[in-house]
């Protein structure tokens, strides 16, 4: 390669060196971890190596020859339990302090009508990797436990497989969620059967659930890391104190509730740090699905007393610092700029009534219900996405999407110079479009946007108006169920452009609207999607 078109300026740092090269390319390099947890790099030889890649790779394309944009990096980091009211750019009254979330607002975009698959943990978890909602699989209620099979079918599709069909490296960090048994109960002395490596990642650590559900361990590609050896008590359950609650069972030697959030962090930084100095030619695409603020509070010691909602919002404070970790490392990796960066959680806030008045913290803000419930507070979250590349910042959306979203948006960007077919994401809808472009018109495809309580009580909502299909909040927000009043409807409706907080049910009022909505979530069902492409 002739060297003589490159200009070099090396300038130094405290935690490390940057390394200019003339024209167009700027590599930011430091101590970073190698592939082994904790093992670090040193700058001189990280700043070696970094020279020598980019020496023997081509010329840069001159000035009018044809050029074929990078697939950007893809991050999305969901929350475990985390409402919109738990955010400052969301709410003004946040007892909590979000610093590094805020700023993603700043810079990106929010959205303000965005929902959950569910109402609870593994559907969301299944409908975002899938685009298809979980309700059509084998879970039509409630949760998985660790030793069920995994619930992600043999022949699915995941926004994983596809991309790196696409030329990804695939990561996934943190809670799984979505069964490692194949077969009843899990084997931990050997290969695990299923987990995220049969999924489409190339790598993979994470813990097999809640940290409430034994057992307590960390699995590494496929394997324990450790297996679950020993047995744990079950915690006293101190909920308004901020106490931690798990259940007795196995655990690993050396599992430490407390340290998981922030070894997640650790590990993805470690992640992000390492595919810039291996993989700099190859786009990653990383999942890190945290384990906070869910059960059990579990905030280290520096964050406790730090907000002004107890160990919950002294929880969602370590979330947003560990964000600002993220954010660093990929900026000093030099791949901040053309990076999807993208925030939000599976389900509302479990946080009811007592906690709001207790604490004066809103954490689902002012929707009706909490986690679990198909009310607003069950399902509507926060979602951020930044991308500073292509982005225009601060903008709102309000626009109603699902998380099942994720998976025909991170396709089409992986893919967006070159469109290609993909299978699956039945309930799936691009938002490239109404990203770069302010183009609601992808949207027109969808039927309806579907919600799904913890005890399986269905909703839709088609523009402004929502059906519950049964009464009550079908989750945990009492009553549950509940029988209609005598000839009276046996549904829910309501008008979230006049009545956002669901208070005044329109069903007996509207029977035409009812039925209209019916016959569109009848549909949905039936036809096996939600969307047409």
């Amino acid at each position: 390669m002739d060297c003589s078109r490159w200009r070099f300026e090396v300038t130094s740092y405290a935690n490390g060196a940057r390394l200019n090269l003339q024209p167009g390319l700027r590599i930011r390099a430091g101590p970073v971890p190698g592939p082994w947890y904790g093992r670090a790099m040193s700058t001189p030889l990280l700043l070696l190596l970094t020279v020598v890649r980019i020496l023997s790779e081509p010329p840069v394309v001159a000035e009018g020859e044809a050029e074929t944009a990078s697939p950007p990096n893809i991050v999305i980091v969901l929350a475990d339990d985390l409402g919109m009211g738990d955010l400052g750019c969301l709410n003004d009254d946040a007892r909590t302090s979000t610093p590094n979330l805020d700023r993603i607002a700043r810079q990106g975009v929010r959205f303000t009508d965005a929902h959950s698959p569910s109402a609870v943990c593994s559907p969301t978890r299944y409908g975002i990797l899938t685009g298809r909602y979980c309700w059509r699989s084998a879970l039509k209620r409630g949760v998985l436990w660790t030793d069920d099979p995994l619930l992600i079918e043999s022949d699915r599709p995941t926004i994983a497989s596809e991309l790196r069909a696409r030329g990804y490296h695939t990561a996934f960090v943190g809670k799984w969620h979505l069964g490692l048994g194949a077969t009843g109960k899990t084997d931990w002395t050997g290969p695990l059967d299923a987990g995220p490596h049969t999924v489409g990642f190339d790598q993979s650590i994470g813990i097999p659930s809640s940290l409430d559900i034994p057992p307590y361990c960390w699995f590494r590609d496929g394997r324990g890391d450790p297996s679950p050896t020993l047995t744990i008590e079950g915690s006293e359950h101190r909920r308004a104190d901020g106490g931690g609650f798990w259940r007795a069972g196995p655990i690993a030697e050396g599992f430490v509730h407390e340290e998981v959030l922030p070894r997640s962090f650790d590990e993805s930084v470690a992640i992000i740090q390492d595919q810039a100095i291996h993989r700099s030619d190859q786009p990653l695409f990383l999942q890190l699905c945290l384990s906070a603020p869910h059960t059990p509070w579990l905030p280290q010691e520096r964050w406790q007393g730090t907000s002004g909602a107890g160990h919950y919002g002294d929880f969602v404070n370590q979330i947003d610092a560990g964000i600002g970790r993220l954010l660093t490392a990929l900026e000093e990796s030099g791949l901040a700029s053309d990076t999807i960066f993208i925030f939000t959680s599976d389900n509302g806030s479990h946080w009811p009534a007592a906690d709001v008045a207790r604490w004066n913290h809103a954490a689902n803000l002012n929707w009706r219900g909490q986690k679990a419930d198909i009310h607003e507070g069950g399902h509507r979250v926060p979602l951020l996405i930044q991308w500073p590349a292509r982005l225009a910042p601060g903008a709102t959306i309000e626009q109603t999407v699902c998380l099942t979203d994720l998976y025909a948006t991170s396709i089409a960007a992986a893919a967006e110079d070159h469109p290609t077919p993909f299978q699956g994401g039945e309930d799936s809808v691009d938002l490239l479009p109404l990203l770069l472009e302010d183009d609601p018109s992808s949207l027109k495809g969808r039927a309806g946007v579907v919600h799904h309580s913890l005890d399986g009580m269905f909703a839709i909502r088609v523009g402004d108006w929502k059906l519950i299909e049964g009464l009550g909040s079908g989750g945990f927000t009492e009553p549950k169920r509940r029988g209609p009043a005598d000839g009276g409807p046996a549904v829910q409706l309501y008008d979230l452009a006049s009545d956002p907080e669901e208070t005044h049910d329109l069903a007996a009022e509207r029977p035409d609207k009812v039925a209209s909505l019916q016959a569109a979530l009848d549909r949905i069902r039936a036809s096996g999607r939600s969307v047409v492409r």
